[in-house]
């Protein structure tokens, strides 16, 4: 066994894959022979280290020199200066924003100070196609202290005392549904996880599973222990190649060690797992759409009840939790329900991950304790606005959430207080939006997606979000009336009410949270025909001011010569000739075309 003085961790996240890190580990690779290091310095290809803005990634132990936005030509570098010559290179190094001059080794890091990690502590430690490494970090313990030491009902206690409740929409508590589906009568039960994370912007389940996923195969087996269930399914969409490698990896890997299958430890429990693919339907996201699925039907949802726990796949009780429940749960067993319960706030227990996206400096995956408040994650993990924007909205819990305004931005994070601002938790996505972003465009699309994304089983789904749809169309595009906004309203309550499935039903939440923190915006664009931010199209009207050179760029890019003036001089806009491309704004060299 190899003593290496230097570990590499190099980002194999999907993110830093897609900017070539495992091309940079090949290179790393040959480099290190190159030197004659490849006995001294260990490469791991992990997963996601959370700060996706800064990728790809490469850390290097026990320096814990944090190198960021590495490129191929930087390997050669890091190589020789850094693991041969043993000198920190400081202008790779991660900087806190783009004009700062501080280096930063990872733990100096402010996105990482305010962070307490639990479901992601694994990940970008570990090489997750390694069960060795998970098991070094402790991986299968809590597996084997519940099937040696625990009876089935002591688990559940266990998993009800720490107040865990489900990570993937509504928050019901997640040791109440385990004991429902145990006292379920079934001769067959099943466990599931749901991996199809459909809402825009949201990668928190990928990257568990492609950071770790042996936590998952150990929870689920925990959760069949608890429930009486031998055999489980993890429905992953496609989509998630890199996730699905892994996750098959490490089942055939559990296999291989007994920890999946027959007799596991010597207990005489019994468990397997499989998994399904999805499609990439945002509706089997929901429950019982998810089941029909898994069972090779068309993915719709079922009226509830019967609800999984007494009736789910082929009709037998089902335990079904998202990724990132089952990742709390060994250490649940491990550290105590105490320990656990110590965190976050009275109703809201633990810790939270969040897909961080939009308008931030620090966009990635952030993982902080219940009752962090929306500024603190937004500011101090965060960092804050690009370019010094004015911070407007965010957005919580994907198209089914609703848009929080700035001045519930110190608002403590939990499923509550989430709730009575018009949004949720959801299963974490949090979009940031500034200054120059429209709300009721934002609704708009987040509206668009939902009516794409519509099973089309039920008429207030299928017909009542293209109707809201088209009258959001009409506002964004000047054809607007006062009426429509009472339109909106009407339909959004009828939706709500009617639905047959979660996602039907909170569907409308982008648009009533926008019309409620921001009906200014709503009614500048009907009655004035004007879009305060400048977002929408076919409401923006461009002029040329003063500061025009007379260059001619823009009437040589102009499609429908909208565009006059002599060289020299300063140019003019026919504002009914104007098509509001935009050319014209993009190739003017002085910044003389505004859009208003």
């Amino acid at each position: 066994m190899n003593v290496y003085r230097s570990h590499v961790l190099i980002c194999g996240g999907t993110g830093c894959a897609s900017a070539d890190s495992f091309k940079m580990m090949d290179k790393f690779h040959d480099e290190l022979k190159k030197h004659d290091l490849a006995e001294e310095v260990k490469l791991v290809k992990t997963g996601c280290f959370g700060l996706c803005e800064a990728g790809p990634i490469v850390i290097v132990y026990p320096e814990r020199s944090f190198y960021s936005q590495v490129k191929m030509e930087d390997v050669e570098r890091i190589t020789e200066e850094h693991l041969l010559k043993g000198r920190v290179i400081k202008d790779l190094l991660f900087k806190e924003t783009p004009d700062e001059d501080t280096i930063k080794a990872i733990e100096e890091v402010g996105f990482y100070k305010k962070q307490k990690r639990i479901a992601l502590q694994n990940c970008g430690v570990i090489n997750p196609e390694v069960i060795e490494e998970y098991i070094a970090v402790d991986g299968y313990q809590a597996l084997a202290k519940v099937l040696t030491e625990m009876q089935p009902e002591e688990v559940i206690d266990t998993l009800k005392q720490s107040g865990l409740r489900g990570r993937g929409g509504g928050g019901f508590p997640a040791g109440l549904k385990w004991e429902f589906t145990a006292k379920a009568e079934g001769d067959q039960k099943y466990v599931a996880c749901n991996a199809d994370e459909g809402d825009p912007g949201a990668f928190m389940d990928r990257s568990i599973l492609e950071g770790d996923p042996h936590v998952i195969i150990e929870a689920m087996a925990i959760a069949g222990y608890a429930v009486g269930a031998t055999k489980g399914y993890v429905y992953i969409r496609a989509e998630y190649p890199i996730a699905v490698d892994r996750l098959r990896i490490a089942i055939k890997q559990a296999k291989m060690h007994n920890l999946l299958g027959t007799d596991i430890f010597g207990s005489g429990f019994d468990f397997d797992l499989e998994i399904r693919l999805g499609a990439g339907a945002f509706v089997c996201g929901e429950e019982t759409a998810l089941i029909n699925s898994i069972e090779g039907k068309r993915g719709m949802p079922r009226p509830r009840p019967p609800f999984p726990a007494h009736k789910g796949i082929w009709n037998k009780p089902t335990l079904l939790n998202n990724v990132e429940s089952y990742a709390n749960v060994p250490q649940i067993i491990l550290n105590g329900p105490e320990w656990f319960a110590g965190i976050g706030t009275e109703k809201s227990k633990g810790t939270k991950v969040f897909a961080l996206g939009g308008k931030i400096n620090n966009t990635g995956l952030v993982e902080v304790p219940m009752g962090t408040s929306l500024r603190e994650v937004i500011y101090d993990v965060g960092g804050g606005i690009p370019k010094g924007k004015a911070f407007k909205a965010v957005q919580t819990g994907g198209p089914s959430g609703g848009c929080i305004p700035m001045e519930h931005i110190d608002t403590p994070i939990d499923y509550d207080n989430l709730i009575k601002l018009g949004s949720m938790m959801g299963s974490g996505g949090m979009i940031v939006m500034d200054e120059d972003n429209c709300m009721v465009d934002i609704a708009r699309f987040f509206l668009d997606f939902t009516v794409e994304e519509s099973c089309g089983k039920c008429p207030p789904c299928r017909i009542g979000t293209k109707r809201m749809l088209e009258i959001l169309n009409n506002i964004t595009e000047g054809r607007g009336t006062l009426e429509d906004l009472d339109r909106l309203e009407a339909l959004a309550g009828n939706i709500k009410e009617s639905s047959l499935c979660g996602l039907g039903q909170t569907a409308p939440n982008p648009v009533i949270s926008t019309l409620h923190y921001f009906r200014h915006e709503y009614e500048a664009h009907v009655t004035e025909k004007r879009c305060p931010a400048g977002a929408c199209q076919a409401l923006a009207n461009y002029s040329i001011t003063e500061a025009c050179k007379g260059c001619t760029l823009c009437v040589k890019v102009c499609p429908v010569d909208a565009i006059q003036g002599e060289r020299k001089a300063l140019h003019t806009i026919d504002t009914d000739a104007c098509i509001k491309c935009g050319a014209c704004v993009d190739k003017c060299p002085f910044k003389a075309i505004v859009k208003k």
